[in-house]
C-alpha cells in the first residue's frame, strides 16, 4: 500500500507542469530593474499622463517626455482618453525593444508588471515608482503598431544632488529702510563670511523686506551679492 502511494505521488509530480513565478508569460522578475522599483514609502509628487489618438492618425503620450531625480518616488496617473486600448510601459529602450518583439508574436499578451499599465478607452490607472538610478530610459506603448505611430518618449533620471546644509545666523532687526532697500541687523557671527557678531546694514529685496519688522528676532543667511552684503534667506 505504501509503495502504491509513493508511486502515485511520483507520477503526479512528474506529470504536473512547473509554473514559473512572475508575469508576462514566464516572469520578468521586475522587483528591481535598472529604471528602479515599485515605490514603497512616501510619494514625492504625482504626475499625470494622457494616452490618445490624434485626428491625423498618430498616437501620442502627453507629455511626450519625463524627467525625474534619482531616488525620487512618484505616483504616475495614466488616463486613456483615446478610442483604442493603450498601455504605458517604463523600461530601458533595450528591454522595451525585446518586449515589443514579443508583443509582435503574441499580440493579445497584456503586461502585468509594476512598471506598466494597460487601459481600455476611458480608463485610468496608476504606477507607484521609485527611480533609483540616473540614466536615460523610455516609456512606450508596445501594442503592435502603436510604438510606430508615435507612442514612445524619453525618461531622463538625473543625479540626485546632495542637499546643501544652510547655516542660519540669529539676529534682531534694528531698522528698516524700505525705500533704500536696506535693513540694519544686530547679529551673531556670520560664519560663511568670517565676520564676528556686530550691528550691520544689509541689502534686501522688496519681498524680503516685506517680511521684516523692527524689533523682530530672525534667523537669516547673508552673502555678498554684486559686492554688497545682502540677506539671501530668512526664517
Amino acid at each position: 500500500m505504501n509503495k502504491l502511494l509513493l508511486t502515485t505521488a511520483l507520477t503526479f509530480a512528474i506529470a504536473t507542469p512547473a509554473f514559473a513565478a512572475g508575469t508576462h508569460g514566464g516572469g520578468h522578475g521586475h522587483d528591481m530593474m535598472s529604471i528602479g522599483s515599485p515605490a514603497e514609502g512616501e510619494i514625492d509628487r504625482t504626475i499625470a499622463i494622457t494616452m490618445r489618438e490624434t485626428e491625423d492618425g498618430a498616437m501620442v503620450f502627453e507629455p511626450d517626455q519625463l524627467e525625474f531625480k534619482a531616488g525620487e518616488s512618484v505616483r504616475i496617473v495614466v488616463t486613456n482618453s483615446g478610442e483604442l486600448d493603450h498601455e504605458f510601459v517604463m523600461d530601458s529602450s533595450e528591454k522595451n525593444l525585446e518586449h515589443k518583439a514579443m508583443m509582435q508574436k503574441f499580440p493579445d499578451m497584456e503586461h502585468d508588471d509594476p512598471n506598466a499599465v494597460r487601459l481600455e478607452p476611458g480608463a485610468v490607472g496608476e504606477i507607484l515608482w521609485t527611480f533609483s538610478n540616473a540614466g536615460t530610459f523610455e516609456f512606450a506603448c508596445l501594442i503592435p503598431g502603436h510604438y510606430e505611430s508615435g507612442m514612445h518618449g524619453p525618461i531622463t533620471v538625473g543625479d540626485q544632488m546632495a542637499e546643501v546644509q544652510i547655516e542660519y545666523t540669529t539676529g534682531t532687526i534694528k531698522k528698516i529702510d524700505a525705500k533704500a532697500g536696506k535693513v540694519t541687523i544686530i547679529h551673531g557671527p556670520l560664519e560663511n563670511l568670517d565676520m564676528p557678531a556686530m550691528t550691520m546694514v544689509f541689502r534686501a529685496d522688496e519681498a524680503m523686506l516685506a517680511k521684516m519688522s523692527e524689533g523682530q528676532d530672525i534667523q537669516f543667511v547673508a552673502d555678498r551679492v554684486k559686492g554688497k552684503l545682502t540677506v539671501t534667506a530668512l526664517k
